[in-house]
């Protein structure tokens, strides 16, 4: 049987300053990238045998 997961603690003093600027510093996906992760995707379903 799994394990229920826990709440999410509050972040607090540099932690919260941590998190906050880490997240400021995330890297935007192009367009590009954004289409062949897209392709990849079609090309794994059409492989996949899910539901069959």
């Amino acid at each position: 049987m799994a394990k229920p997961i826990k709440e999410t603690p509050f972040l607090y003093g540099k932690d919260a300053d941590t998190f906050v600027k880490e997240n400021k510093e995330v890297k935007k996906v192009s367009q590009k990238e954004k289409e062949e992760i897209n392709k990849n995707y079609q090309t794994l379903l059409k492989l996949a045998a899910f539901g069959a």
